[in-house]
This record gives structure tokens, sequence and C-alpha cells, in this order.
């Protein structure tokens, strides 16, 4: 089977892996990644990435030119694309740049123009209702249409696109896996020495963005209740909203018991997770109902989530977007901005350890059996086949 992939996510190698393990999965797999010729990274000022083309045999990546370096939604590539098309002659091609993606509307009228009779497919996160205007609507439509399968990274992606009038196989798995060698249970002495962590403490912890809508506010009202408790909170990550947050903290008396590390390389990440006693991840919805043509935010996965689980750490989160489908029964959910019902999870954790093991085993399985690179491009080829199979 031959899968062409196309999005700029791939530009950085971390994010190639379970495309990489898909190529390996049965002999007559290969696997043509397409990515920007020329990518500009949301937030960073003036830094162009140039991508370069590889291959490693069954697998390559393979740089196009490209119009808009910053905007996936508008993304489109040049006429070095056909050539590619023609000579690859893809069964698959996937694009991962949502239902109103240029890329994707390109990548279908070419499969038509050249006979390819390649099945279709994107990859959507967008998880909140949403209304379109003309032409945006008729972009979609055509899109939606020649749709042969979607891959959904979460539950209200996948009915948002019923809603907008797709009939077809829908998939729904996150985009990226967890690397199981990298996040993995590794005791971390050292590392919490250097931050007066003992072997025994109870450390509530949390990876991410500082902003209103990770719910961290929630996350200190939560211990600021359980202040007579032996409790540390690591926080990871950093943000607008850091300043706040210590300055709440300090009202209710704890900003001692804040560790607040900024953000480090991805691969040291797992050994501050492995410092915890339970991970949480306390998002917030934050949009309106009345209006939802507005921007808003919903929890589209929580991939932290994944990565903690992997590392054999329990994990608590809110019912925000995905989190419920992702946690299950492996491990705790409270309603999103509840400071109490928060902190009753926590105390549960605290006060029975052996309940809290058995959640980071369950986690632990979950994680390995669901998640990681290897599972996903598992569970990616048999959808492909689906497709293939199917008339």
């Amino acid at each position: 089977m031959k899968i062409l992939v196309a999005s700029h996510t791939y530009i950085v190698d971390l994010n190639c892996e379970k495309l990489r393990i898909l190529s390996q999965l049965e002999p007559e797999i290969e696997v043509t990644v397409v990515v920007p010729k020329k990518w500009k990274p949301g937030g960073v000022q003036n830094k162009i990435i140039e991508t370069q083309f590889r291959d490693e045999g069954k697998f390559r990546i393979v740089p196009v030119s490209n119009f808009s370096q910053n905007h996936q939604g508008l993304l489109t590539f040049g006429a070095d694309l056909i050539s590619l098309l023609w000579e690859f002659r893809p069964q698959i091609i996937q694009v991962e740049q949502g239902s109103k993606g240029l890329a994707y509307a390109e990548m279908i009228t070419l499969n038509q123009l050249l006979g390819l009779k390649a099945k279709n497919v994107f990859f959507t996160w967008w998880n909140l209702p949403y209304h379109l205007k003309f032409p945006v609507s008729l972009l979609e439509k055509y899109n939606l249409t020649h749709s042969h399968g979607i891959i959904s990274g979460n539950q209200d992606g996948a009915e948002i696109l019923r809603e907008h009038g797709y009939k077809g196989s829908i998939k729904i798995m996150p985009q990226l896996g967890v690397d199981e060698t990298l996040f993995t249970p590794t005791p971390q002495p050292e590392l919490g020495n250097k931050f007066g962590i003992q072997p025994g403490d109870f450390v509530v912890g949390f990876v991410g963005r500082f902003v209103q809508e990770k719910g961290l506010l929630t996350l200190i009202n939560a211990l600021a209740s359980l202040r007579d408790k032996s409790w540390k909170c690591l926080l990871l990550g950093r943000g607008s909203l850091k300043s706040e947050l210590m300055n709440k903290a300090a009202e209710s008396n704890i900003q001692d018991r804040i560790i607040l590390v900024e953000s480090v390389p991805h691969d040291e990440v797992p050994n501050y997770i492995n410092l915890m006693s339970t991970l949480v991840l306390p998002s917030e919805t934050n949009y309106n109902l009345k209006n939802i043509t507005s921007v808003g935010w919903k929890e589209q996965f929580g991939h932290v989530l994944i990565e903690a689980m992997a590392c054999k750490v329990p994990v608590i989160g809110s019912n925000s977007g995905e989190i419920p489908y992702v946690i299950g029964d492996a491990g705790l959910i409270f309603p999103e901005g509840d400071a109490k019902a928060l902190a009753d999870c926590i105390l549960k954790l605290m006060e029975k350890p052996e309940f809290a093991k058995k959640l980071g085993e369950m986690g632990y399985q979950k994680a390995m059996s669901q998640y990681t690179n290897k599972a996903l491009a598992k569970q990616q080829l048999e959808f492909y086949k689906e497709l293939v199979d199917s008339h």
C-alpha cells in the first residue's frame, strides 16, 4: 500500500515516528510525507524553517514548494506536487489540515485529474461547533463530499462533522502517539533533591501552558483547600498566567509549596513527570454557546495525559472536551471549574496509595495498548485497509 500524508506537522522529526513505524508494519507499505518547503512556526518571529528531503527507503520526507508559510488553512502546494503524485501514485492521500483546508481540496482535485483513484482522507482536531459563510462553506462541502474517510482527534470533532453532513467512515484517534522509550517509569532522586522533593512526598503535577483555559486557578483553589495536608505542587510550563497563579498561591499562604519550572526540552519532560504522585489536567472549556461563530477553546485531547500514563503516574482530568475519553476508567475525572471536586480527587489519591498505584498501572496498560506510536500506526493501517477494500 502506498500512502501519502501531507502536513506541516512533520517538519519536526519527533512527530514522524508514527508514520515511520507505519511504513515498517508490512513489506509492501511505502509512506511519503509531503511537507512545505518553507514554514514559519507560530509565535517565532522572523524564523523560517527550510525543510530537507529525507529518504529512509520505505519512508521519506519530501519538501514541496508552498504558498502561505504560516497558516495551515491557507497552505497550498506548487506544481512540483503534480510530478510527485504522478510518480508515487498513492492509494491513500491524507491531508492533516482540517475540513476547510485548501491543500486538501488541491489534493482531491489532483487525485481526480491524474486518475490516481486514491482514497481521500483528512485529519482534524477541531472540536467546537461552527457556522461557515460562503465561499468557505462551499470549500468544506467539496472536501466532505469527496472524502472517503476522516480521522478525528476527538469524539466532539466526529460529531460536528456528522452535523455538517458527512456520512462516511470516521476513525477517532490522536495525530501523534507517546514515545514509550522516553516516557517510562523511572525514579528521579537527584532531580527531586534539586527541588526539595523527597521520596514519599505527595507531588501534584501539571505540565502545559499557564493560561486561563488550562484551569490552573481551579487547581490552586483546590490545593488551598488542602493546605492542612502534606503536599507539594510541581508546575512545569510557562505563560501569561504565571504572576496571577503565584499571587493567588500567596493569598492562600501556599506559595512555598509551589515549585514552578519554566519550559524544559521535550526529552527532559519525562524526568519531571516521574517526580509526580499525580498529574492533573484541569482544562476549562471557553466558548459562547449563543455565538458559536466566536473563537473559543475546548480540550482537544490532552497529550500530557498519555505521557503521564506511560510513566505509571495516576492522572486526574476535568470533563472538558476529550479528556474523559482519554482517561476512561484509568484515572479520575471531575467537573471542570469545580475546585472542591478536584480537591476530593487529589485527597483520594493521597489517602489511598494502593488505589493510586492501581490507577497508575491501569493508565500504563491503556497507554501501551492504545496510545504508543506503534499502536496508533496499527489503528491507522487498519482504517486505510477498510477504505481501500470498500468500493
